[in-house]
């Protein structure tokens, strides 16, 4: 009986309505901001006011927010600054916001239940991989804020879905049919690259796949014509590759069609792409510089200045390397008298004029202002990174190290002869003897140097974050008046930037920035951690109550995940060692089923996985994700193995086979409910003991915050002191 139309559509309305009921619960509670939604509701409020920012993830569902907080009349003046920070005071319908990802999580349990039964699986073995889905924890909290995660795997099971349905029709090749659901993953596959930076492992599981797909197709048995392998290739080609690309293109598209406003992200851009903003410092305030002008120069990264004072570095050391105990160069990020750098020609200049400007291949000399000093750098090693060289000064009117206080200067993308302005025009400044390059870090020097940021030599003179810029012409050279040079070549209209010069740009920038995200974090976590649940995340907190949100899963549903990837690969292990001798104790039906339909869902789980184990950045359970709903798939595949092929499929060893008696079947049809439906009720009973975390209410006591933490490793806020403590 549960394998009619009507028990399937039963089944699919029982656990969509049960989605939406759950991550709808309460979703306007807190009435707070929520952990990364400081980030994510901000840059909603971005699109609405128009204004350019900077993020490492692609923009696909920041659109989406930002449509749906204009859509529920949200004026994008909150500035999402603080965690903790009141939506109801502040006049926002974030709850207009929040039900986006919450409408897109409850739609992820239907496809999740389509993906199952479209590879072959009984409605109730779907039922169980949607409900791994439909009552965890970490799945519901993710999904009722104003998070990107919800719209990630959302378009990752539609990518699945799709995918399936495209491989079902592969005896139907170039159908109108098999033509549409081609089409349709390569479109949901963009869509899940465009919504997170992590969405492109979706698009390499997807790649694996289809590789497979082509090298079976290029078997001589199956495909003795060449032209007709290439065919499937040009298809595959065109579906998966081109129309992702343009739609992934199309996101960037609108992105900058959007934002044409000058905005926060302005500074990680180059000059060029800030011009093309309205209302940007570039386009409003960037003047020339000339010889002689008095400069601050800031490095575009740290936004330190280059500063010095009269204090020396030691002679010696903690080390024990000894300096030159020349006058310390350091980074400084305050405004300061001591900031103040001369530029110096070391060539011959008119006395007045547009020849006086200094250009791109420059070499130049920087003049301390207070001490009358000159910048140098020599081969001795510097204070932090004995593999740099020491940044110091040396009295002007002393020529004898002359040729040590020279630098190149070289303007980022410049043509030859381009004028160097300041807030855009970004420079490396590279030491003529010895090639180094001007540079810094957020390292700080010791209490001797007050602290300040370490200036040090860069053997690689091309390192992309040795870039600086000139901050302001604190005074004009003599002779000179600084708003007079400016009525000629002030801009007040933006310019205009092809779109790919711009998307190429805002991708590195993403790629670098992201793999920059290595700073500590008290809730980072391990990959080989994230499976067994033995750390969450600290979403919210409120001390009036003892009420917190605390990301986690369910540990039913996670730790049979664990079990039935354990299962699985000892099923395939064994059957692959017994076939080494001779022995085959799975029949090809089966086997297939397990190679193909489970295995398919096992190289998503891995390649949404594995490749966290090389990343050196800051990494979260919820990373995990992703991988966890394809764990939830390869469970359903390994019950249906447990309960249904080991017993419908005859059994052979050494050629002995035997088959299930008809009371097998009958016995099954009342097994397989009956553990599903246990299993459900046990997945409920942990999704409401811990739904206090998941949802941030009720507040717990001390002592019931120490009994609703399920492993030791979970680090929860409020707990009571235990006898040992005390």
């Amino acid at each position: 009986m549960f394998e009619s139309p009507e028990a399937s559509m039963i089944t699919v309305g029982i656990l969509t309505a049960l989605a939406f009921a759950l991550r709808f619960y309460k979703i306007n509670h807190p009435d707070q901001v929520v952990f990364d939604e400081v980030h994510f509701g901000k840059f909603a409020s971005y699109y609405i006011l128009r204004e350019y920012y900077f993020d490492v993830h692609p923009p696909f569902a920041k659109l989406l927010f930002g449509l749906a907080g204009w859509f529920v009349g949200f004026d994008g003046h909150f500035s999402f600054e603080d965690i903790g920070d009141s939506y109801t005071e502040n006049h926002v319908p974030y709850v207009g916001m929040r039900a986006l990802p919450a409408i897109l999580g409850s739609l992820t349990i239907p496809v999740i239940y389509g993906i199952m039964k479209e590879s072959g699986y009984s409605t109730i073995i779907a039922a169980f991989s949607a409900s791994l889905i439909l009552f965890d924890n970490a799945h519901i909290a993710q999904s009722r804020l104003i998070l990107l995660d919800a719209t990630l795997i959302f378009f990752m099971s539609l990518t699945m879905y799709s995918y399936i349905r495209f491989r079902k029709l592969r005896y139907h090749a170039f159908s109108s049919q098999w033509w549409g659901w081609l089409i349709a993953t390569g479109v949901f596959m963009a869509c899940t690259w465009g919504s997170k930076v992590n969405g492109i492992l979706t698009v390499f599981a997807i790649g694996a796949a289809v590789l497979v797909d082509l090298w079976d197709i290029l078997d001589l048995k199956k495909t003795p014509d060449m032209e007709h392998f290439w065919r499937h290739f040009a298809a595959r080609a065109i579906g998966l590759i081109l129309i992702p690309f343009v739609v992934y293109l199309s996101f960037f598209y609108v992105h900058f069609a959007i934002l044409t406003k000058s905005g926060p992200g302005d500074t990680f851009m180059s000059p060029q792409f800030q011009e093309t903003l309205a209302g940007n410092e570039l386009l409003m305030n960037s003047q020339e510089i000339r010889y002689f002008d008095t400069v601050t120069i800031r490095h575009k990264d740290t936004k330190v200045f280059l500063h010095s004072h009269l204090e020396k570095y030691p002679l010696r050391y903690d080390d024990g390397r000894v300096s030159s105990q020349g006058q310390q160069v350091t980074g400084y990020g305050h405004a300061d008298a001591n900031n103040n750098w001369q530029i110096i020609p070391t060539k011959a200049l008119p006395e007045t004029g547009r020849g006086r400007i200094v250009r791109h291949n420059d070499v130049i000399q920087l003049l301390h202002v207070n001490t009358q000093t000159v910048l140098l750098t020599h081969d001795v090693a510097s204070p932090l990174m004995p593999t740099n060289q020491e940044f110091t000064t040396w009295p002007k009117d002393d020529y004898t190290r002359y040729n040590d206080t020279l630098f190149h200067l070289f303007l980022k993308d410049a043509h030859e002869g381009e004028a160097w302005k300041t807030k855009g025009g970004h420079f490396r400044l590279v030491h003529v003897p010895t090639k180094v390059a001007l540079w810094t870090h957020r390292e700080q020097l010791p209490d001797w140097a007050f602290k300040q940021q370490e200036i040090n030599g860069d053997k690689k003179p091309t390192e992309k974050t040795a870039i600086w810029y000139v901050d302001e012409i604190a005074e004009p050279a003599e002779g000179e008046e600084l708003l007079d040079r400016t009525a000629d070549i002030q801009v007040k209209e933006p310019k205009s930037m092809n779109f790919f010069k711009k998307f190429f740009e805002l991708q590195t920038l993403m790629l670098q920035h992201n793999a920059g995200l290595t700073a500590s974090h008290p809730y980072a976590s391990q990959p080989i951690n994230w499976p067994f649940l033995l750390s969450g995340i600290s979403f919210w907190t409120q001390s009036e109550g003892q009420k917190q949100i605390y990301l986690i899963g369910n540990v039913v549903g996670w730790w049979t995940c664990v079990i039935a990837m354990s299962i699985y690969v000892g099923i395939i292990g064994a059957d692959m060692l017994a076939r080494r001798r001779g022995i085959t104790p799975i029949e090809p039906p089966v086997l297939n089923r397990l190679w193909n339909n489970a295995g398919f869902f096992v190289i998503i789980w891995f390649i949404h996985y594995f490749p966290f184990f090389l990343m050196n950045r800051q990494l979260f359970i919820h990373h995990y994700l992703p991988s966890h709903l394809a764990s939830a798939l390869v469970a359903g595949a390994v019950l249906n193995f447990v309960l249904s092929d080991t017993i419908n499929y005859p059994i052979s060893i050494r050629g002995l086979r035997t088959r299930a008696q008809p009371t097998q079947y009958a016995e099954l049809g009342v097994k397989a409910p009956i553990v599903v439906g246990l299993f459900a009720i046990a997945m409920m009973a942990c999704l409401v003991y811990l739904a206090p975390l998941t949802y941030g209410t009720p507040g717990l006591t001390g002592e019931q915050v120490n009994a609703h933490r399920l492993l030791s490793s979970w680090t929860l806020h409020f707990a009571a002191k235990t006898t040992a403590e005390i």
